[in-house]
Formats: structure tokens, C-alpha cells, sequence
């Protein structure tokens, strides 16, 4: 324990000597009796629930998503998904996109290429109809007051509940993925068996975690009843414990190659492969595509030899919506992980650059005609979205030849009828000089133009890192492992490069974009190997303590029955950025108000802050609800007493509760999502 986290622990076992009748906001009565903040050493009594035949993860991406699964059998064999039917030309179809479209009566139609496709091919007509939606999930990141009732807007403008569209999406990877073990296994599959995976980015809040959470009991991937069936997996926290795992051919190191050309299709070879003549080695890669095993050789990688006790390494994982920096340490022998600064990032995506994309053509062609366009002629506007990314794609640092975007005929003739003069009068007339018509009917972008794009969201990225590499838990770096589609970016790469300056080693994973997927595999075979985390925020309750003269603000006095106490003052759970070990448990013992009472409601309160002492200060905020039912444990006892444990040191947070009395169990529930 260090010498914060036990100062920080003095603190709250004086501020709480004295039991009081607490005032949790509106909820007189609930007592503190005994804080304390137990450190389990034990951690590997961690319930391991029934075992599970197979562990499916799914990615479910900003802009694409997959999944992968391994038996728990053979847990070195991480298979990856049936190709997907359709797929862009120039990029690679392993995962599908995050597109979903439903019928004009709102039921569940297709999902990835076949729902792009089909709503591609409808008649402008009828598409206006069906409601189409993509890069939906950053929603869940943006939304201050998440509930269950938040709504996403379809392409045509209509409006949906967005934990139907989740749950259709999950629901859509559950029939796959139970539809591909059948056929693996030759019989039905049942759900039962499979222990489900599903990624989050580290930086999301508890209230989009647990939004993910209903929408699987929604979808039927898990029940309520059995809600240890599903994990909530951290996207960096994935990629790092499969960075672990790499051999030295089955990644990029930056420091000892030139990156010319970024990534060459030759490089992208994620199979195991020996140095063999090329022809052989292009043979090997040929079944290996086909088979889409993933075979996670059982030793250390190379890599990972090289680390030391203590050894700190950070994972960008930088994908469509947001960028999320996790800091780890290895802790030898068992090469367990430790984060050593709680996870940071934002929503700095590839998909800024569309946004940036779509303000040039703002620029050239007016804010009015482009939102009109995207309402009036939805599918071409995502045809128009489809050939700018492959563009995006060809962007480079070195680039010298001009990148082409097809405008499809649809914007060209609705343009003309809109304006009434023609897209090429727009661009001459546009003082936009580095984007010229083609005789082909193409935007024509020269390089520095698409780098333009691209610098707001790289500069982001870059500043934050910065920030990070100052702080001093984040010196001493051996490695940057750069994942996530978006790492596959030479500019991004070489932006990464020039701010390091040789500082760690970046290394980039082959197949970047499988890399959480497969962490997220065997993040569910072993969910212990993250032994500590970082609290992101401060957590707490309001509470009554005695009223101290001097310490005290007098405007927070309350006399009640002749005691004088301090109200609204805060009882820290656990402090931002304080490190947590798995199984470790803060408990605290509350008493109903009445004995008749049947439910114990206590408002949570958080904050980014560090150290809060009221829950009136500036920054803090009510983030969620704690239910204890406590009915049925009604007893003689003059004083009830229940004793609250919550878990933060996992991916999500827990409480669990018992009737100190009786010692009966009583049903504990922590709520995120605003009602």
C-alpha cells in the first residue's frame, strides 16, 4: 500500500469515528457504522462462476466490429470469424462494418456489408423509409445523461431507441457466433456454455459499461440471473495482454525499419510463419487465411523475454471513435499486469477525419446543400463516405500524387438541381485551392490536403500523449504498442515517432485491428491477469458526521435532537487514479431508518478530483444509485445492521451486502444509468 493510500484511509477512519444518523440526500437515516477498506491478499478467490466450454469476444467497433473465440480446451487457438460476405475493395474484410438497418417497421433487417448493401441498392424512394444506422456507438461515450430511454438517429433523420439498435447488433453476433461453433462442433450449441466477451473502450464511464450490460440482457446473450456469463472487457487492457504474447514475425518494430510505406500488403502476414522462400511463405499464408485459426503460441513472446520485474510498457489503442492510453507494469514470475496510471484518451477516433471531411465539403459546396443531401439522398451520402475512406487509407507522409474521390452521380445531379450550376463551378468558384474537379467527375485532393484532414484528430492524439509521457508514474517507458485500425495510419505512426523521439521502442502489432479481439479471447479464459487497476474518478456517499468546531463550515451544521452534525459530508469510497487490487473490497455498514423499512436507497457520488471532502463541492456530481432490499430480513435485533462490500478493482463495479445479524445475504445492486 503506498503512502497515499494510507493517508487516504486515515482520513476517512477519523472523519467517520463516530456513527451518526446519516443524511444521504433526501434519505435521513443511514447510519456509517464501521468504514473500512479491506485488501484481500488472496485475490485468486475470485468466483470463477461454472465453467464454460467456450469464450467468445466481441469487438463491437465505432466502425467495425467482429468477434473470435477459443475452446477453454485449447486455449491457444483463437479462431476468428467466417470472412463476411461483401467487404470494400482495399480493405481487409476480418471484421464487418457497424452498420445496422431496419425494415420501415422498425424490425431487426441485416447487419455489416449485407445491411450497407441492401440499403444501397433500394430505390431513393424507399430508402427514405428504412432506417439505417452507423458509427453509432460513440453516442454511448458522448451522451452526459445516459439512460436506457437515449435515443440515436437513424440515417433518414428518424429517431431509435439506441438499446434496441445495441441489442439487435448483439443479438445478429450471438446467431453467428452460436451458428459457427454449431457447425464447428457438429451439433446444436448451446449458449449456456459460452462465456461472452464484449469490448469497451477504458476511458467509457460506469453508465455507458452498464448500458453494454442491459443491452446483452436485452439481446438474450446473457441472462439477469447469471450476470457473471458476460465480462466487460477494456479495449487497451485487451491489446495488452495479447502484446504479451507476440513474436517477433508477428509484428512491426518502428525503431528498426523504415516505415515507407507504412504497412505494405506483403507485411500484413499474421500467421505464424518461418522464413522460407517466398513462394512456400505465400502459400502458408494462403491456408492460413482459410482456416482463420490464431494459433497464440503457449510460450512467452520474444518481446516479452525482455521485460524485466517492474518493466512499463503503454498501449495506444487507437480506433474509429476514440484513442484510449493505458499504462501497465509486468509483475513477474506469473507475468501479471498492474496499471500504474488510471486509463486516459478521448474521442480523437479516425472518424474525426470524416467529420473533417465532411466540413471541407461544407466549405466547397455549402453546410446547406450537404445537410439537405444526407436527408434527401441518404445512401449515396454513405457511397460518398465509403470512397472517401479507402482514400483515407492511401494517405501517407510521402505521398506525392494526388488522391481521387468518386462523387457519386446522384450528388452531382441533386447539386445542380440545388444550386443550379454545376459541382465543377463550385470548386472553381470555392477558394479551396487544393481540391480540384477530375475530367472523371472526382474530388481531386493533393496529398497536403488530405494530411490537413487528418492533423486536428493526429494533434489530439499527440498532445494527450505528451501530457501523459510528463506524468511522472509514466517515465521509464520500454515499449508503445500501437493497435486499433486506426494505428495502421503512416502518418499517425510517424507523428508517434517524431514526438517519442526514440524514448520506448513502438512496436505495431500484424493484423492491428484483431489485436483486442484476440486479447479479449484470452482476457475471458483468464480475467485474473489484471491484478491492480487505477480508479478513473473518486467515488463516494453523503453522509452526517459530528459537527467540529473550527473544522467544520457552520453553514453545514444541523441540530437533531440536541447533537450537533456536519451535513453533506463526503465518505470516499475510493480516490481517482488510487490502484485497486482485484477482489479487493471497501466495505461499509449501513442501518435502515425505520425497521419496517424494505429498500435502502444511497446516492453515489462522484468526482474527478482526488481528494473531496463535501458533496456540495464544485465537480462532484450524483453518478449513480445503490439499492440494498433488505426486506425479509426484518429481525428482533434492536439495530439492523448491513454491511455493504463493493469491488472496484474490476472492470465493472460491484456491491454485494449481508445482514451482519443474521447473516443472511441481501440483495445489493449499484445503478449507473440515469432513470
Amino acid at each position: 500500500m503506498t503512502e497515499k493510500d494510507s493517508v487516504t484511509e486515515n482520513i476517512i477512519s477519523d472523519a467517520m469515528a463516530n456513527p451518526s444518523p446519516a443524511k444521504s440526500m433526501g434519505d435521513p437515516g443511514i447510519t456509517p457504522l464501521s468504514p473500512s477498506h479491506t485488501q484481500q491478499n488472496n485475490t485468486d478467490q475470485v468466483p470463477s462462476g461454472p465453467s464454460f466450454v467456450v469464450v467468445v469476444a466481441i469487438d463491437f467497433g465505432t466502425t467495425s466490429s467482429g468477434y473470435a473465440y477459443a475452446f477453454t480446451k485449447e486455449p491457444e487457438c483463437i479462431h476468428t470469424m467466417r470472412r463476411w460476405e461483401g467487404g470494400d475493395p482495399g480493405v481487409s474484410n476480418q471484421k464487418t462494418p457497424t452498420t445496422i438497418l431496419l425494415t420501415p417497421d422498425r424490425k431487426f433487417h441485416s447487419f455489416g456489408y449485407a445491411a450497407r448493401d441492401f440499403y444501397h441498392d433500394l430505390d431513393p424512394s424507399e430508402s427514405k423509409q428504412w432506417l439505417y444506422l452507423e458509427k453509432f456507438k460513440m453516442k454511448l461515450h458522448t451522451t452526459a445523461n445516459l439512460s436506457i430511454d437515449t435515443d440515436l438517429h437513424a440515417a433518414n433523420g428518424k429517431r431509435v431507441k439506441a438499446l434496441d439498435i445495441f441489442a439487435y447488433a448483439l443479438a445478429f453476433f450471438k446467431e453467428q457466433a452460436l451458428k459457427e461453433l454449431s457447425d464447428q462442433t457438429g451439433s446444436e450449441f448451446d449458449n449456456n456454455d459460452v462465456r461472452w466477451v464484449i469490448t469497451v473502450p477504458a476511458i467509457w464511464k460506469m453508465p455507458a459499461k452498464q448500458f453494454m450490460r442491459e443491452a446483452a440482457y436485452k439481446s438474450g446473450l446473457v441472462s439477469r440471473e447469471n450476470p457473471e456469463q458476460l465480462i466487460i472487457a477494456l479495449e487497451p487492457e485487451a491489446a495488452s495482454i495479447y502484446c504479451r504474447k507476440l513474436r517477433l514475425h508477428q509484428m512491426i518494430d518502428l525503431g528498426s525499419r523504415t516505415t515507407q510505406n507504412g504497412f505494405s500488403p506483403t507485411d500484413n502476414v499474421g500467421s505464424t510463419m518461418t522464413q522460407a522462400s517466398p513462394g512456400h511463405a505465400k502459400e502458408h499464408v494462403r491456408r492460413n487465411r482459410q482456416s482463420r485459426t490464431f494459433l497464440v503460441e503457449n510460450v512467452v513472446g520474444e518481446l516479452w523475454s525482455e521485460l524485466e520485474e517492474g518493466d512499463r510498457y503503454v498501449v495506444v489503442d487507437c480506433g474509429g471513435g476514440t484513442v484510449d492510453l493505458t499504462v501497465h507494469q509486468i509483475r513477474l514470475p506469473e507475468g501479471h499486469l498492474k496499471e500504474l496510471y488510471k486509463a486516459s484518451g478521448g474521442p480523437y477516433g479516425s472518424i474525426g477525419i470524416d467529420y473533417e471531411f465532411e466540413k471541407l465539403l461544407c466549405k466547397i459546396f455549402g453546410q446547406d446543400f450537404i445537410d439537405q443531401f444526407k436527408i434527401k439522398r441518404p445512401a449515396a451520402w454513405v457511397d460518398l463516405m465509403i470512397a472517401f475512406e479507402s482514400r483515407k487509407r492511401a494517405a501517407a507522409p510521402d505521398r506525392t500524387n494526388p488522391l481521387n474521390i468518386n462523387l457519386p452521380f446522384s450528388f452531382i445531379d441533386y447539386y445542380k438541381k440545388f444550386r443550379g450550376h454545376s459541382v465543377e463551378h463550385a470548386l472553381r468558384k470555392s477558394n479551396v485551392d487544393f481540391v480540384k474537379w477530375s475530367s472523371q467527375g472526382m474530388l481531386r485532393m493533393n496529398p497536403d490536403a488530405m494530411n490537413a484532414l487528418f492533423k486536428p484528430t493526429i494533434d489530439h492524439i499527440i498532445q494527450h500523449l505528451t501530457e501523459l509521457f510528463e506524468k511522472p508514474e509514466v517515465s521509464d517507458i520500454k515499449f508503445l504498442f500501437l493497435v486499433g485500425g486506426f494505428a495502421e495510419s503512416p502518418l499517425l505512426q510517424q507523428a508517434v515517432q517524431n514526438m517519442l523521439q526514440g524514448r520506448s521502442r513502438i512496436i505495431i502489432p500484424h493484423d492491428v485491428g484483431l489485436t483486442i479481439l484476440k486479447g479479449a479471447v484470452l482476457f475471458g479464459l483468464d480475467p485474473g491477469v489484471i491484478k491492480v487497476r487505477r480508479s478513473p474518478l473518486t467515488y463516494g456517499v453523503g453522509v452526517l458526521n459530528r459537527f467540529v468546531e473550527g473544522k467544520h463550515p457552520p453553514e453545514k451544521l444541523l441540530v437533531k435532537d440536541g447533537t450537533r452534525w456536519c451535513t453533506d459530508v463526503f465518505d470516499t469510497f475510493i480516490a481517482a487514479d488510487q490502484s485497486v487490487a482485484l477482489g479487493e473490497l471497501v466495505k461499509r455498514s449501513y442501518t435502515p431508518a425505520k425497521p419496517s423499512q424494505q429498500v435502502i436507497v444511497i446516492h453515489v457520488y462522484c468526482s474527478e478530483s482526488e481528494s473531496v471532502g463535501f458533496i456540495s463541492e464544485p465537480g462532484v456530481r450524483k453518478c449513480g444509485t445503490l439499492r440494498l432490499d433488505v426486506s425479509g430480513t426484518e429481525s428482533t435485533a434492536p439495530r439492523r445492521e448491513i454491511q455493504t462490500l463493493m469491488q472496484f478493482g474490476d472492470t465493472e463495479i460491484r456491491a454485494m451486502a449481508v445482514d451482519v445479524a443474521t447473516a443472511r445475504t441481501v440483495k445489493a445492486s449499484i445503478d449507473f444509468l440515469s432513470h
